[in-house]
């Protein structure tokens, strides 16, 4: 299941790809393709094919972040949020071996390259809804059951 859900910063970090793609580096990828095609046999020209090809990528993700940028509900920071985890807020959790973890809790569209982020949908995530500091939460990994207190919840971004 994949939550639609998504912060305000990853939503302009989506449109700002979106828009980078479709202004920028398209229009300089079809030059390319269109200067390559111009030098004759295409089976052989490999500017040609690789620009070709880079085309068909940007595309195929212009198509998807447009679909998925309609798709997805923009959540913002309300004050009513404070003291209790709910998307968007930045957790520190410890375990009984006294190992601590920080994250932020966002849709599954940010999650990637950032390994301070998880995703709403992920176990962690689910069991730690609606806690508040000093509650503690078991959550079920593929290595068993694990428990976690909760140090400090935040809402601003680091």
């Amino acid at each position: 299941m994949r939550t639609n859900l998504i912060t305000r910063e990853g939503f302009d970090k989506l449109e700002q790809e979106l828009n980078y793609l479709w202004r920028e580096e398209r229009p300089e990828v079809t030059k390319k393709v269109t200067w390559a095609a111009s030098l004759g046999d295409r089976s052989e020209n490999a500017d040609y094919q690789y620009n070709k090809k880079r085309l068909r990528e940007i595309d195929r993700r212009v198509r998807f972040l447009r679909k998925r940028l309609e798709a997805v509900k923009v959540i913002d920071y309300s004050p009513q949020q404070d003291g209790k985890v709910f998307f968007g807020a930045w957790v520190e959790i410890e375990n009984e071996a006294g190992e601590q973890k920080t994250f932020r809790i966002v849709g599954p569209d940010e999650i990637y390259g950032r390994n301070d982020y998880i995703s709403i949908d992920s176990p962690m995530a689910r069991a730690l809804l609606s806690k508040q500091v000093d509650d503690d939460t078991v959550v079920t990994t593929p290595l068993g059951k694990k428990m976690w207190f909760i140090n400090h919840i935040r809402y601003q971004t680091q």
